[in-house]
């Protein structure tokens, strides 16, 4: 599997290229969780595997309190979806 990343800025790099896969292989699901108001739920299933995956290649000491995959989400997925109609925005 390759060496722990071991500085923060490597983690959130790691986090965004996760959610942009998410964001490639998912765009029904998303696109139904955001007209919907249930994108956290819709895609729940998802977001548990791809966290934990993230988390098992970070050091712990650098995931301690940090929120990279939860920013990575709102920046790569639902910041880039601004056009889909929603109740929420």
């Amino acid at each position: 599997m390759g060496a722990l990343i071991d500085t923060p800025e490597a983690a959130n790099r790691l986090a965004r290229a996760i959610a942009s896969d998410l964001s490639l292989y998912n765009e029904a699901k998303i696109k139904e969780g955001i007209e919907n108001d249930s994108f956290f739920s819709v895609l729940a299933e998802s977001f548990t595997e791809k966290r934990a995956h993230h988390e098992s290649r970070v050091y712990p000491k650098i995931l301690g309190g940090s929120n990279f995959f939860d920013r990575a989400l709102v920046d790569v997925i639902l910041a880039r979806k601004g056009h889909i109609k929603s109740k929420i925005w």
